[in-house]
């Protein structure tokens, strides 16, 4: 209806290359997320949806074990997050936080601790101390610090 490159169809792209990840159909989501992200870059290469499709993709990278290319779209997620929304937007944490676990996964505990530790304290400030998102942070969190105090 929209048109192959239309904004509206990277949205749909997005969400069934989403289902497909969840289902761990990681080679149908890939090339959907990729088609979404050239469509969102043409758009505005800062838009927010831009740090989705990354985000996404990154995510796809890190269950593949494409570790370096996951780090590359996390860290470009998060600079166009930090840009658009802010460097104590909620959505920031988020994306702060799939970095730190890529940083797990690949036993870089130092790191990861540190972007949990951001991402901890604006997930507190803006969603409150009880909620689900916080909790699991601050668990993942004191996991890390526990690792790197057996690492010395």
């Amino acid at each position: 209806m929209f048109g192959p490159d239309h904004p509206d169809t990277a949205i749909s792209l997005n969400n069934l290359a989403e289902l497909y990840r969840t289902q761990g159909k990681h080679e149908e989501a890939e090339p959907l997320l990729q088609r979404a992200l050239a469509i969102w870059e043409q758009v505005d290469p800062d838009h927010p949806y831009v740090a989705v499709s990354l985000n996404n993709l990154a995510l796809i990278y890190k269950a593949q074990g494409k570790n370096k290319q996951a780090e590359s779209l996390f860290q470009k997620a998060l600079l166009i997050q930090e840009r658009t929304l802010g460097l104590d937007h909620p959505d920031t944490a988020r994306y702060l936080s799939n970095l730190a676990g890529l940083y797990v996964s690949q036993g870089i505990y130092g790191r990861a601790a540190s972007f949990y530790q951001r991402a901890l304290e604006i997930a507190e400030r803006f969603l409150g101390s009880e909620h689900p998102f916080v909790a699991t942070l601050r668990r993942d969190y004191t996991d890390i610090l526990k690792k790197e105090e057996n690492d010395e």
